[in-house]
């Protein structure tokens, strides 16, 4: 059984399908040399941001050395910082950790912990997560409260925790600046009667104080 002639537009469809294909290899080269040109052509929520400056170093302790709080506390003598850096093509990161010991404190109110950490993100955009870590807190009690003139957003966590006796005092300090985020956190123990550790507002501004002697450390 003979079957009659190809449609006479075949070929013209064949033509305009290679057309169509040469086409979209000319728009895709144009775009990505534009992207190469300008990569925010195609920035998104979760495109990295730029680190502004800020690097690693190798001791943190140093670094982002919080003279604030050392002002009233003293480092332990039984115990002595701990710091750790870490290298990698996506990210770096730095800490230190502290046991302190308050100067004329008493009992078990003169000893406190401090833990302070700076990620520098090179593959993502850490926006998003600090926002939902600063949700997360707020859902479980801490008070929050923002921290103008510190990156481009920062706050401050703090809450007074445990029964009419035994306290646990919890304060720490976010902040983000393009890629990098950085936070410092304290904490401290006290049984009613016996002394307290410093105040809400007092922890905010030694906390904030050396949050911003360590940013302008790390970017010496």
């Amino acid at each position: 059984m003979s079957t009659g002639p190809a449609p006479r537009n075949a070929g013209n469809l064949r033509r305009n399908a290679v057309w169509a294909f040469v086409g979209a290899v000319i728009v895709s080269a144009g775009w990505t040399a534009a992207v190469l040109a300008v990569p925010g052509l195609v920035s998104s929520e979760s495109s990295p941001r730029g680190l502004n400056g800020y690097h690693l170093s190798d001791d943190f302790c140093t670094t982002g050395k919080p003279a604030k709080i050392l002002q009233t506390y003293s480092v332990s003598d039984t115990s002595a910082p701990t710091h750790h850096s870490d290298r990698h093509p996506a990210l770096d990161s730095m800490s230190c950790s502290m046991s302190l010991k308050r100067t004329g404190g008493n009992n078990d109110s003169e000893y406190a912990s401090l833990f302070f950490r700076t990620d520098l993100h090179k593959a993502i955009n850490p926006a998003p997560e600090q926002e939902a870590n600063k949700e997360l807190y707020r859902g479980r009690g801490y008070q929050v409260t923002d921290v103008a003139g510190l990156g481009e957003e920062a706050y401050y966590l703090y809450k007074d925790d445990g029964s009419d006796q035994y306290h646990s005092v919890y304060a720490e300090l976010d902040v983000r600046d393009g890629g990098m985020t950085y936070y410092i956190n304290y904490t401290a123990s006290y049984t009613q009667g016996k002394g307290k550790p410093p105040s809400k507002d007092e922890l905010r501004g030694a906390l904030q104080s050396d949050a911003q002697d360590a940013l302008r450390a790390m970017r010496k």
